[in-house]
């Protein structure tokens, strides 16, 4: 009887990995490459001072600092 580690080996699916190694490169590349656009500062700026701008629907008498019970 073979072993699973024998039947594995001969089933010849190494290159499979190495396909999807390249696969996972070119997506990686694609990603970095996408986040350093200049076209998308705009949007990484706006993005960044998300937490600190204020609701302009809120109105200005409720502070977000206090608690109200």
């Amino acid at each position: 009887m073979k072993s699973l580690t024998d039947v594995v080996s001969g089933a010849g699916l190494s290159g499979y990995a190495e396909v999807a190694l390249v696969i996972f490169f070119i997506a990686f590349i694609g990603v970095v490459i996408s986040l350093f656009l200049p076209s998308r500062k705009r949007t990484f700026e706006r993005m960044r001072r998300l937490p600190i701008e204020r609701d302009s629907s809120e109105p200005s008498s409720r502070r977000e600092d206090t608690f109200h019970a």
